[in-house]
C-alpha cells in the first residue's frame, strides 16, 4: 500500500490543525492560565510537534482572541475578565435574538422538525462512564439543539459573526458547563427553559421568543462570575 510522505503541504497542514484544536482545547480548559506565557519548548514536549505547526495554531488562536502575541517575545494566553465576561454574553445574546427572529419570519416545515429533533435528543439521559464524558455530550447536543434554532435565519453572514462569538466566549463557557452539566438540579432547570423555548418558537411568537432566548442565554453570567472569582480569574 503506498503510504504519503511525511513532510508534504497536507501532512503539515493536518500537523497545524492537530495543535490547533489540542491547544484549544486545553486553552479552553484552564491547562495554561489565562496570562501565562506559551513557552515553544514546553508546547513541542507536551503535543510532540514541531515549531511550524504550533506557531500555525498560535496564530490561529491570536485571531479568535484565545492568545495574544508579544512583539519579539512570543505567545500568551489572552487574560479573562468580568467585563469581557459581561460584553460577550451581551453580543451573544443580542446577535441569537436577532437570528431567531429572522428564523421564525423564515424557518420551514423541516426547520421545526430539526428543532423538535435536537430538543428531543438533547433531554434524554444517557449512560455515561465520567463525569467529563457526561459534559462532552451534552454540550455537543446543547450546541446542535441552539444551531439548529438560528438554522432557519438563512444568512450565512450572520451564522459567522455567530461563530466567531461563541469561539470567544468558550473558555467562560467551560467554566458554566463544569457547574451546570455536573449538577443534576442545574440540569434538569435548563431542561424546562429549552422546553418552555421550543413551545414558543413553534408558536411563530417572535416578540416573546426572542426576549425568552436573551435571558435564557444571559443565565450562566452570575455562575460563571462567581466560578471566576472562586478560581482567582478576576
Amino acid at each position: 500500500m503506498d503510504t504519503m510522505p511525511l513532510d508534504t503541504p497536507a501532512s503539515r497542514e493536518n500537523l497545524g490543525i492537530s495543535a490547533y484544536h489540542r491547544l484549544k482545547k486545553d486553552i479552553i480548559r484552564n491547562v495554561f492560565k489565562p496570562g501565562e506565557k506559551l513557552l515553544m519548548s514546553r508546547l513541542k514536549e507536551r503535543y510532540d510537534l514541531g515549531v511550524g505547526p504550533l506557531r500555525e495554531a498560535l496564530s490561529q488562536l491570536v485571531a479568535e482572541r484565545l492568545v495574544v502575541a508579544i512583539s519579539q517575545r512570543g505567545f500568551r494566553v489572552a487574560p479573562m475578565s468580568l467585563a469581557e465576561l459581561a460584553d460577550l454574553y451581551d453580543a451573544r445574546a443580542q446577535i441569537e435574538g436577532l437570528l431567531l427572529a429572522l428564523a421564525i419570519e423564515r424557518g420551514d416545515d423541516s426547520w421545526e422538525a430539526e428543532i423538535l429533533a435536537r430538543a428531543h435528543t438533547l433531554s434524554k439521559v444517557m449512560e455515561v462512564n465520567t463525569p467529563e464524558e457526561l459534559l462532552e455530550v451534552w454540550d455537543t447536543r446543547h450546541q446542535a439543539f441552539h444551531s439548529a434554532i438560528v438554522s432557519g435565519c438563512g444568512s450565512p453572514h450572520l451564522l459567522q459573526i455567530r461563530q466567531s462569538l461563541f469561539d470567544q466566549v468558550e473558555r467562560y463557557r467551560h467554566l458554566w458547563l463544569r457547574e451546570t452539566v455536573l449538577s443534576e438540579e442545574a440540569l434538569e432547570r435548563k431542561r424546562r427553559e429549552h422546553a418552555a423555548l421550543v413551545e414558543v418558537i413553534l408558536a411563530r411568537d417572535s416578540e416573546r421568543a426572542t426576549a425568552m432566548m436573551r435571558e435564557h442565554l444571559m443565565t450562566p453570567v452570575p455562575i460563571i462570575t462567581e466560578a471566576m472569582r472562586q478560581q482567582g480569574l478576576t
